[in-house]
C-alpha cells in the first residue's frame, strides 16, 4: 500500500501528514444505500495539495483556529483518545480522498497540552474491502495482550471492522507510540453476525483486573458489555437497554467512565450514548445517564426513561473521553466530540477540508435533591490548558448595552477568535438578553444570536439562514434558571463556531455558524446589570 508524505512545517517542527476517515452513523441511517456497501477504494495516493499552497497556513474561509481539523478531507467521529508518554492522541474518522464520508480509516494527530496539535499519517487504514468504524484505544502496560516486546508496551487498539454488511470487534497494535500499526492476524475477537454492531469503547477495570468492552448494537438501542483477561477473548456480562426510545433512534459512540462528585473523591459512573434521532436540537446529540458499574453491568440511578443531554446545541455528536490520563488532582475526565450534526454534515462549506473537533471538556457531576430525591448531574468545563491562548482582557460593567456597543465600536478587539465571559442580571421579561454575533448592521439575515428568555427559563441560539442544508436554521434552546438572580456565561467564538458554557458548565450549547465575512461586528441587546470581559484567543497552527 503506497501512501503521499504531505510535509507541514510546525515552527521548528516537521509533521508528515496525510489524511483518514471514519463513518460509522451512516450504515444505520441508510442501510440500503449502495455507496455505502461498495468495496472500499484502495488506499494509494491520495490528492496532494503542494507544500507551496497556502493551505498550510489554515487560513481558508471557516478554517478554526483553535478548534482541531484536519489539513484536507472529511472527519467525523473521534475515535481511540489516549494519553501515552506525554502525548495526547486524537484518532478520529476519516476519508483520505475526499471532503465527503467515504473509505473510512482512522486519522491521527497528537498533543502535549491538548491544544496545539500536529496531524500525522493516517494510523489504521481501510483495505481489502474492508473499512475501519469506530473504536477506542487502550496501554497494555501488563503486556495482557502478547503484543507487547523487548520491554516495549504495546498501545492497543479495538475497532469496528465493516465488510460485506457485517461489523465486528478487531485489534490493531503499536509498539512506537501510533505511529505505525498492527493488525492482529486472528481479527475478528468478537462477531455476533450482525450487519449494525460497533462503536466499542475499552477500559481497564482495576477492582475486577478485566477489559471491560462496552459496545452497540446501534438499532435496537442496546449496550452490551463484555470481559477479558488479554483483549482477545471476550466473555458478555452485562446488557443496558433503556426503555422509552422512540424506534427511529439510533445509538452510536457509547462511552463509560467514572466522575468526580463535586469534585470530591466521592465517583459515578457517566454512561454517554449518541443519538442520531431525537437530538435537543433536532437531528444528532448526546445523552447520558448515572448509576453504577461493579465490572460486568452498568445499572442507571432512577428512572431511566428520561434521558438528559450532555449538550443542547445542534453541533455535538459522539463525545468520548479520554483513557489513560494521568492523575492530576480532583481534575475529571476528559472529552472531545465532534461538531457537526448528520442533518448536513456533508454540505457545511467549507474547503479542503470537512470536519472540526470540539474544545476538550472537563466533566464532573453535582450532587442535586429535589422534593427528597437525590440525583446527579452532568457539569463540562472547557480545560484549563486553554487560558495559554487567552490575550489581554477589555472589560465592561454596565446597564445600558447601546454604550457598550459605542464603545465595542472604537477599541481594536478580535473579530474572528475570541472568547466572552459574561454575567447578566435581568430587570425584566420585557425584552431578552441577547448577544448578536457577526452583526455588523441591524439587516444582517446570518447573524448567530446567543439570549436568554426569561420567561421561558432558557437559553438559546439563534442561526440565520446559510447554504448549508436540512435543519441548520432556527432557534435551539436549553432549560436554564436563574443561579442568585442571575445567568453567567463562557462564549468561545472561533471563526465559524460557537460553544457556550452557561452557569459553571450547567449547560452547554455548540453551533457551527458560516455568518457572511464582512460581518465581523458583535451587539449586545437587553435590560438589566451586565459584567463582560472579551479576550482574544490566539491561533493553535504554527
Amino acid at each position: 500500500m503506497n501512501r503521499v508524505l504531505v510535509l507541514v512545517w510546525y515552527g521548528s517542527l516537521l509533521s508528515v501528514s496525510v489524511v483518514a476517515q471514519e463513518p460509522d452513523t451512516i450504515l444505520s441511517r441508510h442501510p440500503a444505500d449502495p455507496a455505502l456497501t461498495a468495496a472500499v477504494r484502495p488506499l494509494t495516493a491520495p490528492p496532494e495539495l503542494p507544500i507551496s499552497s497556502p493551505d498550510t497556513a489554515y487560513q481558508q474561509l471557516f478554517r478554526p483556529q483553535f478548534h482541531f481539523s484536519p489539513r484536507a478531507n472529511w472527519i467525523n467521529n473521534p475515535n481511540g483518545l489516549v494519553y501515552f508518554d506525554h502525548e495526547y492522541h486524537l484518532f478520529y474518522q476519516h476519508n483520505p480522498f475526499a471532503n465527503v464520508w467515504g473509505n473510512m480509516s482512522w486519522g491521527h494527530a497528537i498533543s502535549r497540552d491538548l491544544v496545539h496539535w500536529r496531524e500525522l499519517p493516517p494510523a489504521i487504514t481501510a483495505e481489502d474491502s474492508t473499512q475501519i468504524f469506530s473504536g477506542s484505544c487502550v496501554i497494555d502496560k501488563k503486556n495482557s495482550s502478547g503484543f507487547g516486546h523487548d520491554g516495549m508496551v504495546p498501545m492497543v487498539a479495538v475497532y469496528t471492522a465493516f465488510r460485506s454488511n457485517r461489523q465486528s470487534q478487531c485489534l490493531a497494535y503499536s509498539l512506537d507510540k501510533g505511529r505505525t500499526w498492527t493488525k492482529y492476524a486472528a481479527n475478528p475477537v468478537l462477531d455476533l453476525q450482525q450487519a449494525n454492531f460497533r462503536d466499542p469503547k475499552v477500559f481497564w477495570h482495576e477492582p475486577s483486573q478485566r477489559w471491560v468492552m462496552v459496545v452497540l448494537l446501534p438499532t435496537e438501542r442496546r449496550v452490551l458489555f463484555y470481559n477479558s483477561p488479554d483483549l482477545k477473548a471476550w466473555t458478555k456480562t452485562g446488557e443496558f437497554k433503556a426503555p422509552g426510545r422512540p424506534t427511529t433512534v439510533v445509538w452510536e459512540s457509547p462511552d463509560l467512565v467514572e466522575v468526580p462528585v463535586d469534585s470530591m473523591v466521592k465517583q459515578k459512573w457517566l454512561l454517554m450514548l449518541s443519538v442520531d434521532g431525537g437530538g435537543p436540537a433536532g437531528g444528532t446529540g448526546v445523552q447520558y445517564y448515572v448509576g453504577q458499574f461493579d465490572g460486568h453491568t452498568f445499572v442507571s440511578d432512577g428512572k431511566t426513561s428520561k434521558p438528559r443531554f450532555a449538550d443542547y446545541g445542534k453541533d455535538y455528536y459522539a463525545a468520548i473521553t479520554y483513557n489513560n490520563l494521568p492523575r492530576r488532582g480532583n481534575r475529571g475526565p476528559i472529552s472531545i466530540g465532534w461538531m457537526n450534526n448528520w442533518q448536513y454534515a456533508g454540505t457545511v462549506p467549507t474547503t479542503p477540508f470537512r470536519g472540526v473537533m470540539t474544545l476538550p471538556r472537563e466533566l464532573h457531576l453535582v450532587r442535586k435533591t429535589e422534593k427528597k430525591l437525590v440525583h446527579y448531574e452532568l457539569r463540562q468545563q472547557p480545560v484549563q490548558e486553554l487560558t495559554q491562548l487567552l490575550g489581554q482582557p477589555f472589560d465592561w460593567v454596565g446597564t445600558t448595552t447601546n454604550q457598550l456597543d459605542q464603545q465595542l465600536a472604537t477599541t481594536d478587539l478580535p473579530a474572528e477568535t475570541y472568547m466572552m465571559t459574561i454575567d447578566i442580571e435581568p430587570k425584566s421579561s420585557r425584552e431578552n438578553c441577547r448577544i448578536l454575533l457577526n452583526k455588523s448592521s441591524l439587516t444582517s439575515t446570518d447573524s448567530t444570536v446567543i439570549g436568554y428568555d426569561m420567561d421561558r427559563q432558557q437559553l438559546y441560539i439563534g442561526r440565520g439562514q446559510a447554504a448549508v442544508g436540512n435543519g441548520f436554521s432556527g432557534q435551539f434552546t436549553a432549560p436554564l434558571k436563574l443561579k442568585n438572580g442571575r445567568i453567567s456565561l463562557q462564549v468561545w467564538v472561533d471563526r465559524a463556531s460557537v460553544e457556550v458554557f452557561a452557569n459553571d458548565g450547567q449547560v452547554t450549547m455548540t453551533s457551527q455558524m458560516f455568518p457572511d465575512p464582512t460581518n465581523a461586528g458583535i451587539t449586545f441587546q437587553g435590560d438589566g446589570a451586565w459584567r463582560v470581559t472579551i479576550q482574544a484567543v490566539s491561533g493553535i497552527w504554527r
